[in-house]
């Protein structure tokens, strides 16, 4: 079975660009064009907004891309009734933890993947016990891993890993933004060669 289509990923995440670089299939990257936070601000459940959100992300770049196979993928916190994205500054981020610290959480993390006329849908739920932190043990992590641009306020590829004592999934790669276990699944049922 050959490759039916060239690979882009609607993404412009390091972290997911470098996850599906793994893969070793030849891709492209394209910036999607999706309005997030008038997205979040439609009162949706998180797992939806986030499916929601990557299926929109994907179709953004259908228009440029009409031949590809296209990966969107979204990724978001859900604490207590809330919906945490990407903080976008220290201040933000230090508030974030403090508000989980000693606390559960979920990571949402979801993939779509356009093929034609086919969506493929898949979503990872991470649960994460974070421990009990001191507002200075926040504030120097946040000052070390800088993760301003990630859902939660920390990177558990880097320092981040030490904020807890539990971590339940079934696929550590979608905590990083990309679940690959799923997407080799649906990328090798479309005739891509992975391995």
């Amino acid at each position: 079975m050959g490759v039916v289509s060239e690979l882009v990923l609607a993404s412009t995440s390091p972290y997911r660009r470098k996850l599906l670089e793994r893969l070793g299939v030849p891709f492209r990257c394209r910036a999607p064009r999706v309005d997030e936070e008038a997205m979040k601000a439609s009162g949706t459940g998180p797992r939806e907004l986030a499916e929601l959100l990557a299926v929109a992300k994907a179709v953004s770049v259908r228009d440029q891309e009409p031949d590809a196979t296209i990966i969107g993928g979204d990724q978001l916190v859900a604490f207590e009734r809330r919906i945490y994205g990407k903080p976008g500054s220290a201040e933000a981020a230090v508030e974030q933890l403090a508000a989980m610290a000693g606390r559960s959480h979920d990571l949402i993390t979801t993939i779509a993947v356009l093929h034609g006329e086919e969506t493929h849908l898949h979503t990872n739920v991470t649960t994460l016990h974070m421990r009990r932190l001191a507002r200075a043990e926040i504030e120097r992590y946040v000052a070390a891993d800088q993760p301003f641009d990630c859902a939660g306020s920390y990177k558990l590829e880097e320092w981040g890993i030490v904020l807890f004592e539990k971590i339940e999934t079934e696929d550590h790669t979608a905590v990083t933004g990309l679940p690959l276990i799923a997407l080799t699944t649906i990328l090798r049922k479309l005739g891509f060669a992975i391995p």
